[in-house]
């Protein structure tokens, strides 16, 4: 039985066909074998030869392809559904999901959320889990609960600031997402609350609002935006972590707006045009990052033109020395002991921000102590009889500083002499020795300790120079993603720092000595 198994085995194949005679062609002949007429057909003679029968293989014609649905556009379809539905009344029922969706919610989940989010829309934001935030938002992003983008911008705006102080992972994706808001529906709004909100946004949309800021609306330039400009890191200034805090960052975007507007009065061309950037490059923003959001609406991402203004190496000089003498000037006027050192500037220039922070501090600083004089209505009378009194009284505290309006500001502009030599090459600002020891031995310790293993590799791969690829790996090894890793990573950080540890795919510079150590 053995040596049968190994025989050959033969199957025979029958075709069967009406065909018969069916002579073979010649190998080079291009055309098909016919079969021969018979000889023998009822006396009658085909004129025409039978159509050789083609066997097919399979059909050509392709079917029309049914529509791709998405979990995204289910998403948006069923919001536009509910997009008018509401209760009455509701009780609080926790909600805790990645990516929430409706179908992710209980029916009492669904009946606090809609009554939640009815709440919202008339201005009342109550306590309540993120998941449901983020849900009214995924439904805003996707062009759901507004009809003008401007109150979808609006909206937005108004969740972010009434929950963030609770969340903090709302700066973490808000930011992004209400600048993809506005550029595709083409806003023309301010970016400097997401930056100043957001450090992870900092590069294209800094970019974006400085060169906004610095060409048509200098008025609007913001602390958060010009320390972008700046080589002088004002954080480390004890006098900016201590009182100058809140004078540094009123002053410091008035100074530079009073500066832009000296240059252009007596130049004819503001500090852009005096100190011009390179050309504007393109650049590829990939829309509602991490979000619910479905692609067919808006695109996969847009293309923003971006001036590198900050790359600008005379003009960040200029800003860098504003910086530092704005300081100098309000550690003057504070009272506060020591001066930084090697501020290089016109003394024109020098005179006239001198003068402005004078002025504005001091009629500043009247305000808030209150009227020097209170004038008892019942006495009019008798304080009218001695006038002189009365006028010395009104006038005891008033300095010559706070004499000059506006205008007369604007005229003081005009009296001063062009910057010297604005365009030729600026000296270098000197680095000072002004920094104040971080001292976070508990909290990094805390921080340590809270990090599962699989995070704790996680950080120690993005600390090598191919920290992405090897993150990527990892995550792949783990069965997770690396986007994941990262957000829980910086979720533990901001609530035991206060900060994140983690910039896109990278480490933020100042907590990598800290990595090293734990």
């Amino acid at each position: 039985m053995s040596n049968d198994r190994k025989q050959p085995h033969f199957t025979e194949l029958v075709w069967e066909s009406t065909e018969q005679n069916v002579p073979i062609p010649p190998r080079n002949s291009p055309e098909p074998a016919l079969p021969k007429s018979s000889s023998k057909n009822n006396g009658k003679t085909n004129s025409t030869p039978e159509p050789s029968l083609q066997l097919q293989l399979w059909d050509t014609e392709m079917e029309t392809p049914e529509p791709v649905t998405t979990t995204e556009g289910q998403f948006v379809t069923r919001a536009k559904e509910l997009v008018e539905k509401t209760e009455d009344s509701a009780l609080f029922v926790p909600f805790k999901s990645y990516w929430p969706t409706y179908g992710h919610m209980t029916g009492t989940q669904s009946r606090w959320y809609f009554y939640w989010r009815n709440e919202v829309r008339q201005g009342r934001y109550l306590k309540t889990d993120l998941s449901y935030i983020f849900l009214h938002v995924y439904e805003l992003i996707n062009g759901v609960g507004w009809t003008d983008p401007n109150d979808g911008y609006r909206q937005l705006n108004l969740i972010w600031e009434a929950y963030r102080e609770s969340y903090k992972r709302l700066d973490q994706y808000l930011g992004g997402w209400i600048a993809d808001f506005s550029f595709v529906h083409h806003l023309d709004v301010p970016l400097s609350i997401i930056v100043a909100r957001s450090r992870g946004l900092a590069g294209d949309l800094a970019e974006l609002e400085l060169m906004r800021g610095l060409t048509t609306a200098p008025e609007q330039l913001t602390f958060a935006v010009l320390t972008a400009m700046s080589d002088y890191d004002i954080s480390k200034s004890k006098f900016y972590i201590g009182e100058g805090n809140e004078a540094l960052e009123q002053y410091i975007p008035q100074v530079v707006a009073l500066i832009n507007a000296y240059v252009t009065r007596k130049h004819g061309s503001n500090l852009v045009e005096m100190f011009p950037p390179g050309p504007a490059v393109m650049r590829e923003r990939y829309l509602f990052r991490s979000a619910v959001y479905d692609i067919s609406l808006y695109g996969y991402s847009v293309l923003i033109p971006v001036v590198r203004i900050s790359k600008s190496p005379p003009l960040r000089s200029l800003i860098t020395r504003l910086f530092r003498l704005t300081e100098n000037k309000l550690r003057e006027l504070m009272g506060y002991r020591g001066r930084l050192k090697g501020i290089n500037v016109d003394a024109d220039m020098d005179d006239l921000i001198t003068r402005f922070l004078k002025r504005e501090y001091l009629k500043e600083t009247q305000e808030g102590k209150g009227p020097t004089v209170v004038i008892d209505p019942e006495k009019l009378e008798r304080l009218q009889s001695d006038s002189e009194i009365v006028r010395t009284m009104l006038t005891v505290e008033n300095m010559d500083e706070q004499d000059y309006e506006a205008s007369e500001l604007e005229a003081t502009i005009g009296e001063i002499d062009p910057i010297q030599d604005s365009k030729e090459e600026l000296l270098p600002v000197e680095v000072i020795e002004e920094a104040q020891a971080v001292s976070i031995g508990s909290e990094a310790e805390q921080f340590a300790n809270a990090l599962s293993p699989l995070q704790r590799e996680a950080l120690l791969a993005l600390l090598d120079e191919d920290g992405s690829q090897a993150l990527l790996k990892l995550a792949a090894a783990n069965g997770t993603m690396s986007e994941l890793l990262i957000d829980e990573i910086n979720e533990i950080a901001m609530d035991i720092l206060g900060d994140l540890i983690i910039e896109g795919e990278d480490i933020v510079e100042e907590y990598i000595s800290m990595l090293r150590n734990i």
